[in-house]
């Protein structure tokens, strides 16, 4: 059984109008339903304000039992107050559909989005799109040459995008591409990471919110942030500037300056008015790295900025406007800072939507070896020389670097000096055994400390010297395993591997936690993540 035709539209005000004789000479949409021989609607829904237009719409229904005896038009009374206003007209054709009784198994449904203002057709399209309305839409259009009984042409329009198998394959391959950018082209490895990549993807395409950024010094939330605004850039998304600070640079009155801004004489040197970095980020992305150093007074007007758009310049009686997105990194656990009354937990809580941990590189080992082509390919770029391993050095360098001992402790910071000094050393564009050895050497007395010594000192300081030889070989040794851990447990399981199978109950990280206890220590000071770092 055939399916009846309905077709949905609005009373075009302008284009359906016409009296007298002359009507036949002008094309007019609604008319021209009836008139095209391979479509012929079995019924019209005809919407409009009867109030205003009922004589226009009488004029139309009956040229329209004219030309198609067989098409019943339904009138349907709707008001707008403003045709104009994009809510009030969605809001209109929502309630409309919602109490249409649709019959999908026994009719077809169109919608005309020729009449109508632009705003109703773009509410039409949502509501198409979005499923509202269980059809395609129909567009139709005059003859090039004006003539009596030319319906001109009409088009229909699925909105169904999963029956357009090339559209989706441009879908997924566009976002292949936003997800190759945010990863700087680089073919990373890591499940867990790549998973993470293509959720901020999505969040940056679909969302202004703020965003945070946590990991190690070194793990890539600067450059993450960057390719977050290039990405955005390039779907129009933000016309402003990417502007970066790292908060630990900013100290006492300037910090409040170097923000927001200041006004001539707000203070001894200020000699002339200063945007400050927030004005400047206006329309664009502000990075704030290192967000746990600023000051609670810093906390408190960037909180405001977030939720009003609006704060004062120091020295000013006059508020400004700045429309920013934020991203913000750190490296500390601002919920324990929030705990110890360094960090506003309402700041934390606005920052807090989406929040991504970014990994270290020893977190990371199998991504070790596609981030060292990566930088080769940079450096020969900058240098316009080409340089590359041989087979020999290039398995020796990565069996280090993939292994337990190599500590990255600077992470991906740490990778790229090293490389760099490779090819910087390298003869003829080749790196030979003897320089990685080198290297490997290198990065040993690195990780032992810049000093000579131990790691010991940056936690202990002069304490150190108060440790018995066997408790700091032994402690050394902990830390060093703490700082490489994914987390807590995982250390704990690391360091009583054997011990941990002759007890009856296995708690590691309570064992490790009261082992650094006794030293003065604890996780988040030895290895710079939570409990529940991974």
């Amino acid at each position: 059984m055939k399916k009846r035709q309905v077709v949905f539209g609005m009373l075009g005000t302008q284009l359906d109008a016409g009296t007298g004789p002359a009507r036949w000479q002008k094309w007019r949409p609604t008319v021209a339903l009836g008139m095209h021989e391979d479509f012929v609607p079995d019924r019209i829904e005809l919407l409009l304000d009867e109030r205003r237009f009922a004589k226009l719409a009488e004029q139309v229904c009956e040229d329209l039992q004219r030309v198609a005896p067989s098409t019943e038009v339904r009138r349907h009374d709707i008001y707008m107050a403003d045709p104009w206003e994009f809510e009030g007209v969605y809001a209109c054709l929502h309630d409309l559909l919602a109490g249409y009784p649709f019959a999908p198994d026994e009719e077809d449904y169109f919608i005309h989005i020729t009449t109508g203002t632009h705003v109703s057709q773009i509410c039409w399209f949502l509501l198409t799109e979005s499923r509202h309305f269980p059809g395609r839409l129909l567009q139709t259009s005059p003859p090039r040459k004006q003539a009596v009984g030319d319906p001109g042409t009409y088009a229909l329009i699925d909105l169904d995008l999963s029956r357009y198998d090339r559209i989706a394959q441009r879908f997924a391959q566009q976002q292949l591409h936003d997800r190759d950018l945010l990863k700087g082209g680089i073919a990373t490895r890591n499940s867990a990471f790549n998973r993470m990549i293509e959720q901020i993807e999505t969040v940056a395409s679909r969302s202004r919110a703020p965003m945070l950024l946590m990991g190690p010094t070194g793990a890539g939330k600067s450059q993450l942030a960057k390719r977050v605004f290039e990405l955005k850039k390039h779907k129009h998304q933000l016309p402003g500037r990417f502007v970066e600070v790292n908060c630990a640079t900013l100290r006492g009155d300037g910090a409040m300056s170097t923000l927001f801004g200041h006004t001539k004489g707000a203070y001894t040197g200020a000699s002339s008015d200063r945007a400050g970095l927030l004005r400047s980020a206006h329309q664009g992305l502000l990075f704030l790295d290192e967000i746990g150093e600023l000051g609670q007074d810093e906390q408190a007007m960037l909180l405001r900025a977030l939720e009003e758009k609006r704060f004062l310049p120091v020295g000013s009686d006059r508020e400004v406007e700045s429309d920013f997105q934020l991203i913000a990194g750190t490296n500390r656990d601002l919920q324990q800072a929030v705990l110890a009354g360094r960090f506003r937990e309402d700041l934390l809580a606005r920052l807090n939507l989406w929040t991504y941990r970014l990994p270290g590189l020893a977190q990371r080992r199998e991504d070790i070896e596609p981030n060292l082509e990566f930088e080769l390919e940079r450096w020969s770029r900058e240098q316009h020389e080409r340089v590359r391993f041989n087979v020999e050095a290039r398995t020796r360098y990565l069996a280090f670097a993939t292994s337990p001992e190599a500590e990255w402790r600077g992470n991906f910071r740490d990778l790229g000096a090293s490389l760099m000094r490779l090819a910087t050393l390298a003869n003829a564009g080749r790196i030979q055994t003897e320089g990685v050895d080198e290297e490997i050497a290198r990065l040993r007395a690195q990780w032992t400390d810049d000093t000579g010594l131990s790691p010991l000192h940056a936690l202990l300081g002069d304490a150190v010297n108060e440790l018995d030889r066997f408790d700091r070989v032994q402690l050394e040794d902990v830390v060093r395993v703490c700082a490489r851990a994914r987390s807590l447990s995982a250390a704990g399981r690391e360091l009583f591997a054997v011990s941990r199978t002759q007890r009856a109950s296995t708690n590691d990280a309570d064992r490790l936690r009261k082992y650094l206890a006794k030293f003065g220590l604890d996780w988040e000071t030895v290895s710079g993540r939570s409990p529940q770092a991974i």
